[in-house]
């Protein structure tokens, strides 16, 4: 623990913008799982419970009141399809409406998710420009130094300028890690939302064609 505040303090005034970085980004990354896995679960629960079981059975008007009632993401994407199904349209039409429902559900699935890159970047050049800043200050300081002193000051005030550019990238390498996850998890509940949509227009097609005698 010593090692790691004596680091900190050694880094000089630019760690602590990275900190603030680094914090906001791991609170972005805490909600955004936190939010994924509750969507994913009452996605599962709503769809796989509540939905398909009367999809199946072709009971469309009680499955549209289950997607009414839910508050899941899923619902909403089905609740579109079916009502236009309901209203005898087309499968195009009922394709368009479930896109569109996807579309609407999408933005909030991808909140602030793209936050963690930037943040990332912004860490790395924080700490490349406190080490930069730092180089300068270093030099400057050698120029006016004892010339039997310069060399063990410069490598010391070049080894405390590095410390940020350090901090910098142990910031931006876990927070890009944790945006890449999270855009995994995204593609996930997504592609489940685009399986549901094929699972429902399969089903109606199964349920109209007439019977092989």
């Amino acid at each position: 623990m010593d090692t790691i505040v004596r680091f900190f303090q050694e880094g000089g005034p630019f760690m602590y913008p990275i900190a603030v970085v680094l914090v906001i980004g791991l609170a972005i990354t805490l909600e955004r799982f936190v939010y994924l896995a509750s969507m994913r679960h009452r996605n599962k629960v709503a769809f796989e419970l509540g939905i398909l079981p009367l999809l199946r059975k072709g009971d469309y008007q009680r499955a549209m009141k289950a997607a009414s009632n839910s508050d899941s993401a899923i619902a909403a994407i089905m609740g579109a399809g079916l009502g236009r199904l309901l209203n005898n349209s087309r499968r195009e039409d009922i394709e368009y409406a479930m896109e569109e429902g996807l579309m609407e559900v999408l933005p909030r699935l991808e909140k602030r998710t793209q936050y963690l890159a930037t943040l990332a970047n912004v860490a790395t050049l924080l700490g490349l420009l406190g080490t930069i800043i730092g180089l300068i200050a270093a030099f400057t300081a050698v120029a006016a130094a004892d010339p039997s002193q310069k060399a063990s000051l410069l490598s010391e005030s070049i080894s405390v300028a590095m410390n940020t550019t350090a901090f910098g990238l142990m910031s931006a390498i876990p927070l890009l890690m944790f945006h890449a996850v999270l855009q995994t998890k995204t593609n996930e509940i997504v592609d489940s939302f685009e399986m549901a949509g094929v699972k429902l227009l399969n089903m109606i097609a199964d349920q109209k064609q007439p019977a092989v005698a």
